[in-house]
């Protein structure tokens, strides 16, 4: 039979070519920016650099304002405040549209007594701080000025004159709120929900951050001028209780942002902090009442979040996939063109991030992060995944729906006025000729003279709309929201109250933007709008949670105002309906658990809901589902734990992307001493030991076997039981592997151990088939059906030559477990080869080879009478490929194929357009091959170097002489750095397909399908198919995550694994850890399915059971 092969393609459906029918919104522009001669809005923060102050020596000098957005004279129009870092902070009153058809504010700044101090002002609040229902403002301060001009001010609302303008006093020093730290921003919500509101002031650290020694973490010593701190309102007057309700507050944290919410459904809001530079983002849980004589506030995060951001600058809270959790999204550097990412980003070495996190400090990767919640307040990050990690220099970061289509989409502010960080620059700088030049040419220092080597890195925003199941779009430009700037803080509210929100953006040295938001002109979606009428205490309902239900669908958004960057929204919930206008209910929880649930909400309508009505108490039943699995592991097997050598690849070849060195460990299955039960080993790394398990029925056993105890001289990554000379018992092969030594020394030669039929094993080494090499995976058959078990080994990489072909081998048995290499016969080098896997594809009742690898297709060697023609391939299927699983998954007679790849929760992307390339070459001529990555970045229309100037030059110093600059530097491809000739000698490969896939058997045709998008959050290395639920159809569950990449690869460390339920024809659906019972952390690199229970094994760490 001639097999087929087709790759799948999804078509998509196109309307035919109709006479479209008239449209008067046809024309508005989703989001209108408005412009000062309309609005009335003047404001412009202008920062200018001064001889003893600017941004050489006060780092934050360009982070610029923030925005407040509410109603401060109670007339129903939403309001705006602006502040300032080196003028007068400015109000507008809101004077509706009139007879204009846009926005008209009034500057009532001097009238209404706010313009603030003039010293260095940051982020700002409106709350109702005193509870008498007009909105307060809480201004902010830092910056390098005298400490009594530091302190913050509250400005009370006395209420309005005749004229309807409102006039306040400060009394920051009266209410206890006149911190004197470095203020970034401030968050006023009932911690303790005794109904009034308390203050969380988020402080940055007044310390350069290369003073401050990476260990020594002590977080609990409170400085006046560094530390964040929480403030209780005691009958209003705010104390300072922040040690004993467990906040950190030292020099060593550098806040930039909160975001203040409920993150595991107890009803208590938890606080997440945004810290800059290398301290780490807390996570504080809230202990609630239960906390005893405890702290009420519990640092987690590292429980919770398996890394963070780096550098993180704003984030906001919402429930981004509508599943009733708030998920977080928090900003940071990370450009996403080849230009920003040459020429102005330095990642840490392998070295350094490492320190970092066996210091305290946690992982955290130069990204954006979107933490999705798992819904029990742990999260799983998928940014990348998203297509949201990468905006620049972004700070502000909101989360709300702009199109009213039901779902919260993402803006980030971006850009810097003086981009400190521009790599010549610091070059330039840090040379203390280049200095001693300049001043001696001068006879004086001038900064003038540096800072005018800065460039301006001004940049367009980001808006992300959302697709539902995290994918985003960056609508930007089609948004109309494309200007560049450079934007800091930014609020968004209802301005025109027409039930959208619009937008505004504080800008740095030019006048701020003003978006009026048209989705409801537009007519496509439908709104309804919420505002809260609260209790006594908290008459706007801060911290209340809204939840709309719609035909089975949930949207939940708690009222909070502090969010993004330094600023504040308009406390009025909006949730888009799309174009459902139908409600099923809406339901108000209280902070005090008091809730009403109301039925026939009208859409496109604006309502209030008051607590008066709210008579009935919340009862947060936790409802349990019925979970699949329960872990078993400490119940019945001791000491299965894999230990990984240390050793870094990177020390020897900088260009890799990620090690080779951390492959096992593999689970070997078989009955070794004939009894009828599976027992298993346990590979081992270097220098462990390999360990077998019997199974007695109950529990898994050691057996200590002198064949076992000795240290395995290399990386022990593939083996095999099975049957090699044909005595009726399981002998046993390891593979070796690593990327430590040479391929000639001993540790890479296989190892052979004789059953005596026992189960008891002796290491035969004159039987041993001669395979020397880093060999992952060993796959017994008898494929030319003479009796016998024959062996494929394939062959994944050549030690210390990342991206060279190495050896794999075919070894036919001649029955008595001598094996001949006849692997010349068969074919030459496949490629860097992860896994394979037997099956008769073609129904002609001889096994045929799947053979998978990184850098490779999906390559099949089809059996003729014993012998293969050439290799087919699946087309277009090139991938980073680690495992094959062979089951029937659509339950149709023949043998389909699961496949694990690297996913797309990955910096690095690849299709037919846009290949990730590789190319593998002497180039420096220094007779040792190197490696050099070429890609497209999200936003380049061509392929660069995926490696940095440092590493390139390191690696070939010679490509020094090429680019001196960076930024000459970042515009060479790889064609402009190497020449032609050498890149043709080079071998060369691509990948185009980073997708964990399904290979469906439909009578000999093979067609390639992605894996369900749950299965892409990381590199999966483990797939087992099993009955798990017992209801007759195949589940299946994948499990991966890796570590060991270069730091600029990111780190893929947050997917629990993936349970997936079966249920007929092919199709299955996604289970959560905490529906499914399963919840892996770690390096998943093995699973069987034995006995009825999932056995699963993780690099470095222990092996886990669940039943």
């Amino acid at each position: 039979m001639k097999l087929h092969f087709l790759l799948f393609v999804a078509l998509i459906g196109l309307n035919a070519c109709q006479k479209s029918e008239p449209n008067d919104t046809a024309n508005i522009e989703p989001f209108k920016l408005l412009v000062t001669s309309e609005t009335g809005i003047d404001f412009e923060n202008k920062v200018e650099d001064q001889e003893n102050f600017n941004v050489l020596t006060y780092r934050n000098y360009y982070n610029g304002g923030g925005v407040a957005i509410g109603d401060v004279n109670n007339d129903g129009m939403k309001d705006i405040y602006f502040t300032a870092n080196m003028s007068d902070n400015k109000l507008y009153l809101n004077k509706g549209k009139g007879e204009k058809t846009t926005l008209q504010f009034e500057d009532i700044t001097n009238k209404a007594g706010v313009k603030g101090k003039k010293s260095w002002c940051t982020g700002v609040t409106m709350a109702d701080v005193n509870a008498d229902g007009f909105l307060d403002i809480y201004v902010c301060y830092s910056g390098g000025v005298l400490k009594d001009n530091k302190e913050n001010e509250l400005f009370i609302n006395n209420g309005t004159t005749k004229g309807g303008v409102p006039t306040f006093t400060e009394k920051a020093k009266e209410y206890g709120l006149n911190d004197a730290g470095s203020t970034t921003h401030a968050s006023f919500f009932d911690y303790d929900l005794d109904g009034d509101l308390d203050c969380y002031v988020l402080n940055d650290s007044y310390k350069s951050p290369d003073k401050i020694a990476l260990t020594g973490r002590e977080k609990f010593d409170e400085k006046a001028e560094g530390g964040d701190r929480l403030y209780r309102n005691d009958d209003g007057k705010f104390v300072n209780v922040t040690q004993q309700e467990g906040i950190f507050s030292s020099d060593i944290g550098f806040g930039l942002g909160i975001s203040v919410g409920d993150v595991n459904g107890d009803l208590y809001p938890d606080i997440y902090i945004s810290n800059d530079f290398w301290e780490r983002d807390y996570l504080y849980i809230n202990q609630g009442n239960g906390h005893g004589s405890s702290p009420r506030f519990k640092e987690m995060l590292p429980e919770k979040m398996a890394y963070t951001s780096l550098s993180s600058m704003g984030s906001d809270m919402a429930d981004i996939n509508n599943d009733g959790h708030l998920d977080i999204f928090s900003t940071d550097m990370l450009p996403p063109d080849n230009q920003r990412l040459k020429a102005a980003t330095k990642f840490d070495d392998y070295y350094l991030a490492d320190y970092r996190f066996r210091n305290g400090y946690h992982n955290q990767m130069f990204q954006n992060c979107l933490q999705v919640n798992n819904g029990n307040g742990t999260f799983q990050e998928t940014a990348f995944f998203s297509g949201v990690a990468a905006t620049d220099w972004s700070w502000g970061a909101l989360a709300f729906d702009m199109n009213l289509d039901g779902q919260k989409d993402l803006f980030v502010s971006n850009g810097v006025y003086n981009d400190i960080t521009d790599s010549d620059f610091v070059d330039f700088i840090a040379d203390p000729s280049e200095v001693k030049k300049i001043v001696e040419e001068k006879g004086k220092y001038d900064f003038r003279d540096f800072v005018k080597f800065l460039p301006h890195n001004k940049r367009k925003n980001y808006a992300f709309i959302n697709q539902g199941k995290l994918h985003f779009e960056n609508l930007t430009s089609s948004l109309n929201l494309d200007q560049e700037g450079y934007s800091n803080g930014s609020a968004y509210g209802d301005l025109d109250n027409d039930g959208d929100f619009d937008l505004v953006v504080n800008n740095v040295n030019m006048p701020a933007f003003i978006y009026q938001n048209n989705a409801v002109e537009e007519k496509k979606n439908a709104f309804v709008k919420f505002k809260l009428s609260g209790s006594e205490k908290n008459k706007f309902g801060i911290g209340s949670t809204v939840l709309l239900y719609q035909k089975g669908n949930v949207q939940m958004a708690q009222s909070m105002s502090s969010r993004g960057f330094e600023s504040s929204v308009d406390s009025d919930i909006i949730f888009g309906l799309g174009n459902n206008t139908a409600i099923d209910s809406v339901r108000i929880i209280w902070t005090d658990l008091k809730t009403q649930v109301l039925k026939n909400v009208k859409s496109n309508a604006t309502l209030t809901l008051d607590y008066k009505n709210a008579k009935d108490i919340y009862n947060p039943q936790s409802i349990k589902s019925q979970v699949v699995f329960s872990e078993i592991s400490n119940q019945i097997i001791a000491d299965a734990t894999h230990v990984e050598n240390k050793y870094v690849d990177f020390d020897s070849d900088r260009l890799m992307p990620h090690v080779l060195s951390a492959e096992g460990p593999k689970i070997i299955e078989g009955d070794v001493n004939k009894d009828g039960k599976n027992d298993f080993i346990l590979l081992g790394a270097k220098d462990g030991t390999d360990k077998l398990f019997l199974n007695n029925g109950s529990k898994f056993i050691e057996s200590k076997q002198a064949s076992f105890m000795a240290q395995n001289l290399s990386d022990h990554i593939s083996g095999a039981l099975f049957d090699a000379d044909t005595d009726g018992d399981l002998d046993f092969i390891v593979g070796c592997g690593g990327n430590e030594y040479k391929l000639g020394i001993a540790g890479f030669t296989t190892i052979y151990y004789e059953n005596n039929g026992k189960g008891e094993f002796t290491k035969q080494d004159s039987k041993a088939p001669m395979i020397k090499g880093q060999i992952s995976c060993i796959k017994p058959c008898d494929y030319d059906n003479d009796g016998d078990l024959d062996l494929f080994a394939g062959g994944k990489a050549v030690p210390g030559g990342y991206g060279l072909n190495p050896r794999s081998f075919m070894l036919q048995n001649d029955g008595k477990g001598h094996f001949t290499d006849v692997t010349n016969e068969f074919t030459g080098p496949i490629g860097m080869v992860t896994d394979a896997v037997w099956a008769d594809i073609n129904a002609d009742k001889l096994p045929d080879l799947i053979v998978v690898g990184e850098w490779m297709p999906i390559t099949v060697f089809v059996n003729e009478s014993g012998e293969f023609v050439k290799p087919l391939i699946i087309p277009n299927s090139e991938g980073w490929w680690n495992t094959i699983k062979m089951s029937d998954i659509d339950n149709d007679g023949d043998m389909d194929f699961m496949l694990g790849n690297w996913g797309q929760n990955i910096k690095l992307k690849a299709s037919l357009e846009k290949p990730l390339n590789l190319y593998v070459y002497d180039f420096d001529q220094n007779k040792r091959p190197e490696v050099v990555m070429e890609w497209f970045t999200q936003e380049d229309s061509k392929p660069y170097p995926f490696a940095s100037k440092a590493d390139l030059t390191a690696q070939m110093p010679a490509l020094k002489k090429t680019s001196l600059k960076y930024q000459e530097f970042a515009q060479k491809q790889v064609k402009d750095l190497f020449d032609n000739k050498l890149l043709e000698k080079a071998i060369q490969k691509r990948v185009v397909n980073f997708s964990s896939s399904v290979l469906l058997n439909q009578k000999g045709d093979l067609v390639l399908e992605s894996l369900q998008d749950e299965a892409q959050m990381s590199p999966i290395f483990a797939i087992e198919t099993g009955d798990f639920d017992k209801d007759g159809i195949t589940d299946y569950f994948v499990g991966g995550n890796f570590y060991r990449l270069k730091p600029e690869m990111g780190r893929h460390d947050s997917f629990n694994g993936g349970y997936f339920k079966g249920i007929g024809k092919g199709k299955f659906v996604y289970k959560s850890s905490v529906n499914s019972g399963i919840g892996v952390k770690g390096e998943v690199r093995d699973a069987i399915w034995l006995d009825k229970k999932l056995i699963i094994a993780r690099n470095d760490a222990s092996v886990l059971i669940f039943q």
